[in-house]
């Protein structure tokens, strides 16, 4: 009897403290201004995620293709990026300097900056680890990495340095174009994997691409090619 009489006491409070509303703070809501009206915002801002299909090989051989390509694509990725973050940081800069003595001086201590920071690590590059750098320098700045030589240096030095990198089949003057080129395709599917499992930092490309239109061109052109076999 006394249990009884204690469960129909405690049970009024249980029921009150759980219908008791939940003061909200009023400062953590956003608030979305539509003609003059405030609409609170109560969703949370995600960002973009690609889904991204499941890799599929035709052969071994293709997969091994696939997985050395990966290799060499991680590898030389970070050089890609901080290029674009040192041209960045110097074209910033030289909207600031107001005489063109500064802006060439100053250019000329960036140029020299990057080839000391790059030449000893690029060295240690294979041919086909400069030739898909130099892709990703162009997805990295829009600009390809002769284009570059030639806007910071002279027409002479950019000439030269291509013909030198011609002598080990590397073409300075190569363009990220993963709409035409099958092997840019799968770069980029690599590098888009690599930013979602935290692999690489994500850098936004100077290029414009959809990721979906590359995915169902080649895809599809698979599809199709399988279909007529």
């Amino acid at each position: 009897m006394k249990r009884l009489l204690y469960i129909l006491f405690i049970l009024p409070l249980i029921l009150t403290a759980q219908i008791e509303p939940v003061v909200q703070d009023s400062t953590a809501v956003e608030y979305i201004l539509v003609e003059g009206d405030s609409i609170p915002k109560t969703s949370i801002d995600l960002n973009e995620v690609l889904l991204l299909h499941k890799l599929k090989f035709a052969s071994k051989e293709d997969r091994i293709t696939y997985l050395i390509l990966k290799r060499k694509t991680l590898k030389v990725y970070p050089y890609a990026k901080l290029a674009a973050d040192r041209l960045t940081t110097l074209s910033e800069r030289l909207e600031k300097l107001e005489s063109k003595r500064a802006k060439k001086r100053y250019a000329k201590i960036i140029q020299k900056y990057i080839e000391d920071e790059f030449s000893a690590e690029l060295k240690k590059l294979t041919r086909t680890e400069g030739q898909i750098l130099v892709k990703l320098i162009h997805r990295q700045t829009g600009t390809t990495t002769f284009g570059l030589i030639k806007e910071l240096r002279s027409g002479w030095r950019a000439f030269w340095f291509n013909t030198t990198a011609s002598m080990f089949d590397i073409s300075l003057k190569e363009e990220f174009n993963p709409m035409e080129v099958k092997e840019d395709f799968l770069i980029e599917d690599i590098l888009e994997r690599a930013f979602q499992n935290r692999q690489l930092e994500r850098q936004k490309p100077a290029i414009d691409f959809d990721f979906y239109d590359l995915t169902d061109k080649w895809l599809n052109n698979k599809a199709t090619a399988e279909t007529k076999n």
